[in-house]
């Protein structure tokens, strides 16, 4: 294995590349993720990895401490345990390990508190075409998508609900934002996700015959008497300026969520968390 040690090395300087900027992300296709339970999940979702950076210090401590889902992977001198172990982290494209010091893993990183892994990862087509749903899907559709974090919450609430898929539609975040990945704590990739257009959305749901309900404030219907047992979708908005136009327009139906506060709107993904809970609730969870 490898051992890096200056903080010029090409390799770093790419990693941090690919984390501060979604126009290399996108040009180079690869985006980084940190963590090894993040990593454990998309090894479970079968995503290739272009290239491992290992600190022992760091992960041999949280090894230690019990929590690091990947230590049956990597052995606490941060060798490889055996060929499987390799394919496991890399996947068919034997993409590289690497041990760095210390230093060169706090360049790296971007969390607090790290377990002392990050990976370099290829990211997956997600058109709407990939998408299988049941016969009875529930589905959560975001427009314009503009906070890592919000993203990562709702993918964290797809996750818990076991929604059926999350469609992103005219995203102004890149999904594969380390952000995304951070708060979804790797929820990313155990959520079924397509990016499109509206008009690409629209077309999906109506040819699926799933009926489509538009969060807004002022929609007449409350949510808790709205039947989300059939086929249905809840197209959610930015907190800024909710849902334009287009799906005011085009859903079935607005439905709202009872403020008696003072200020007259929740975060995106505490709306979305409760609205999918409730049709999780009508479904018999």
């Amino acid at each position: 294995m490898e051992l890096i040690t200056s903080l010029q090395n090409s390799r770093i300087k790419n990693v941090c590349l690919l984390s501060s900027k979604a126009s290399e992300r996108k040009q180079q296709q690869l985006f980084v993720l940190e963590g090894a339970r993040e990593i454990s999940l998309a090894i479970a979702g079968n995503y290739q990895f272009e290239s491992v950076f290992i600190c022992p210090e760091l992960f041999d401590c949280h090894s230690r401490e019990g929590g690091n889902p990947l230590i049956g992977i990597v052995s606490r001198d941060s060798r490889l345990r055996g060929n499987d172990s390799a394919d496991s982290l890399c996947g068919n494209n034997k993409g590289s390990i690497f041990e760095v010091s210390e230093a060169v893993f706090q360049k790296i990183a971007y969390r607090e508190g790290s377990d002392g892994i990050l990976a370099v990862a290829r990211p997956k087509s997600h058109n709407l075409s990939d998408l299988q749903l049941p016969d009875n899907p529930f589905v959560i559709v975001l427009e314009a998508v503009e906070k890592p974090g919000n993203l990562g919450a709702i993918l964290r609430t797809a996750d818990a609900a076991k929604a059926d898929a999350v469609i992103v539609c005219d995203p102004t975040t890149d999904i594969y934002n380390p952000n995304v990945v951070r708060s979804s704590v790797g929820c990313l990739f155990t959520v079924p996700v397509a990016v499109c257009s509206n008009a690409g959305a629209l077309t999906f749901l109506k040819n699926k015959h799933i009926r489509t309900f538009a969060a807004e404030l002022t929609a007449a219907q409350w949510y808790q008497d709205t039947d989300f047992t059939t086929p249905s979708a809840v197209i959610m908005g930015t907190e800024a300026d909710g849902l334009t136009d287009f799906w005011l327009k085009n859903a079935d139906a607005r439905i709202k969520i009872p403020m008696r506060g003072v200020i007259d709107s929740l975060n995106v993904s505490v709306s979305t968390a409760i609205l999918t809970f409730e049709a999780m609730r009508q479904r018999g969870f």
